[in-house]
C-alpha cells in the first residue's frame, strides 16, 4: 500500500478515538442533530478503522510467518499462513483504497435517464429506442424497477426523446442506480445499415444521454410556484383505452431557465404532475451541477470526462459487433450482448478508471 493511503489511514484511526470521546459527552448527546451527524460519521471512519486494524494484524501474521519458513518442522504450515495472509491483505487493500476515495452523496440515489435522438433522422430515434431497450434490461439483471416517465414516439418505432426512472438499493459500497451510470451521459454513436437504406449503406446517427440523479426532497433546489408555467394535455403513445380518455399528461415549465419536464406514463393528473416535478427539478440541479463544474478546468478534463451531453463517448459498431468506448479505449466484441442488457463489463470498467484517477488526484493532494 502506498505511503500516503497509510497517512490517510493513520488519520482515521486518529479519528474514530476523538468520534468515540465526543460521542460520550453529555452535551453533544443532547444535541440530536449533531449527535445524528457524529453517528453517521463514526459508522463510515468505524467501517474503514476496522478493516485498516485488520490489515496491520494480517501484515504481522505474514511477517511471523515469514520468520516461522525458516524451521523445517514449521514450513509447510508457514507456506499455507504465509497464502492466506497475502491473499487477505491484498483484499482488504482494495477495500481500503475504495473506502478512501471520496463519495459523491448522489452515488447512492435512483436515476432518471434521458434519451434523445440526435442527428440522423429517424434511424437516430430507432437507435433512442435501443439504449432505452439496454439500460432497461440491464435494469432488470440489476433487480431495479424501471417507471417511463415520458415518451415521443417517431414514426417508425423509434423515440424522439424517452425519459425512464430507474429505482433499486444501493449496494455495500454506497452506489445505487445513479452511481452505477452516472458515466454513461454523453453523446452515443451508432454505425450501422439503416432499416430505411435500400442500398446496404452503413450509416452513423447519434443520440444524446443524460443520467440525472433522482433530488433528495428534503435538498432539493427550491422552486417558486410562481417560476412555473404548469399546462395539462392529452396523452399520447401506448397506453390502452385510458390514456387516450382524459387530459392527463403534465407539461412543466420553469420560466426562469426555460427548463421543461413532462408526464404522461401515470393514471392521474396528480402522480403526473408529481414526477415532471421531480424530473424538473432534477434537470434544475443538473443545470446548476454543470455550471460550477464549468469553472474547475482541472476536473473537464479528467479521465472520463465532463459528462456533458455533447461528448462523444462510444460508438456502437453493428458491422464488427463492436462497442467502444472512447474516454477510457475500451473495445468490446459483444455488441449484441450489450445491447440486451449485459452492460456490467462497461459500467465496472468506468467505475474503475474513475477510481484510479480519484486515487492519483488523492494522491497528489498529499505531496
Amino acid at each position: 500500500m502506498k505511503p500516503f493511503l497509510r497517512t490517510q489511514l493513520d488519520r482515521h484511526a486518529q479519528r474514530l478515538d476523538e468520534l468515540n470521546f465526543l460521542l460520550s459527552r453529555e452535551d453533544i448527546m443532547a444535541d440530536m442533530t449533531q449527535f445524528l451527524k457524529l453517528s453517521r460519521e463514526h459508522a463510515e471512519v468505524t467501517a474503514v478503522a476496522g478493516r485498516y486494524a485488520r490489515l496491520r494484524q494480517r501484515e504481522a501474521d505474514l511477517a511471523d510467518a515469514g520468520e516461522m519458513a525458516s524451521d523445517p518442522e514449521m514450513a509447510e504450515m508457514a507456506q499455507e499462513e504465509i497464502a492466506a495472509a497475502a491473499a487477505e491483505i491484498e483484499q482488504l487493500d482494495t477495500e481500503l483504497q475504495r473506502l478512501l476515495l471520496p463519495r459523491d452523496p448522489d452515488d447512492a440515489r435512483n436515476a432518471f435517464v434521458e434519451i434523445r435522438a440526435g442527428t440522423g433522422g429517424d434511424e437516430s430515434a430507432l437507435f433512442a429506442a435501443d439504449l432505452l431497450r439496454m439500460y432497461t434490461r440491464y435494469a432488470e439483471r440489476q433487480g431495479w424497477r424501471s417507471e417511463l416517465v415520458s415518451e415521443s414516439p417517431s414514426e417508425l418505432g423509434g423515440y424522439k426523446e424517452v425519459v425512464v426512472r430507474l429505482e433499486g438499493p444501493a449496494d455495500e459500497a454506497g452506489i445505487g442506480v445513479y452511481g452505477q451510470l452516472r458515466f454513461e451521459s454523453g453523446g452515443h454513436r451508432v454505425q450501422r445499415v439503416p432499416v430505411t437504406e435500400t442500398q446496404g449503406r452503413i450509416h452513423t446517427s447519434a443520440c444524446t444521454v443524460a443520467v440525472l440523479p433522482e433530488p433528495d426532497e428534503a435538498q432539493a433546489v427550491q422552486i417558486n410556484p410562481a417560476d412555473l408555467r404548469i399546462d395539462t394535455y392529452r396523452a399520447s403513445g401506448a397506453g390502452g383505452q385510458h390514456i387516450n380518455k382524459t387530459d392527463s399528461a403534465v407539461r412543466i415549465t420553469h420560466l426562469p431557465t426555460g427548463i421543461v419536464a413532462e408526464c404522461q406514463d401515470g393514471r392521474s393528473q396528480h402522480s403526473n404532475k408529481a414526477q415532471a416535478l421531480k424530473v424538473l427539478t432534477a434537470r434544475i440541479q443538473e443545470k446548476d451541477r454543470s455550471e460550477r463544474a464549468a469553472k474547475d478546468a482541472a476536473e473537464r478534463k479528467g479521465l472520463i470526462g465532463s459528462g456533458d451531453r455533447s461528448d462523444r463517448i462510444r460508438t456502437y459498431n453493428f458491422p464488427q459487433g463492436r462497442l467502444t468506448d472512447h474516454r477510457i479505449n475500451l473495445t468490446l466484441y459483444k455488441l449484441a450482448n450489450i445491447l440486451e442488457g449485459d452492460l456490467g463489463d462497461v459500467v465496472a470498467a468506468l467505475r474503475a478508471a474513475r477510481a484510479a484517477e480519484q486515487l492519483a488526484e488523492l494522491e497528489v493532494g498529499m505531496v
